[in-house]
């Protein structure tokens, strides 16, 4: 039984590290087409772009927003996306790390 508990909980451990590894990647993808916005870089409109683009915003900003509240712009600079990915980072090694050795 008790390995059983402990291979679940190796398991879960595992998922939520992937699930917030894909959404940190997530993040990173909308910050370099945001970038890629501002300098200019538009792709020519189509459909699956637009979908694209508009899944990355609608998955992204949430979670966004609340940085953006507390941490002001400096200047054309944004450093809320580098705060979020640091916190998902500690969530992250806190959530391993209780599950698998808590």
């Amino acid at each position: 039984m008790t390995i059983l508990l402990a291979s679940v909980r190796t398991e879960i451990a595992g998922y939520l590290s992937t699930l917030i590894y894909v959404y940190t990647l997530l993040i990173v993808l909308y910050i370099v087409v945001q970038l890629l916005f501002a300098f200019g870089v538009r792709p020519p409109y189509s459909r699956a772009s637009d979908a694209i683009l508009t899944f990355l915003r609608d998955v992204c900003e949430p979670y966004l927003r609340i940085f953006r509240r507390v941490i002001p712009q400096i200047g054309a600079f944004d450093f809320s996306p580098i705060v979020a990915i640091i916190v998902l980072s500690l969530i992250n090694s806190l959530i391993v790390n209780g599950l698998i050795h808590g």
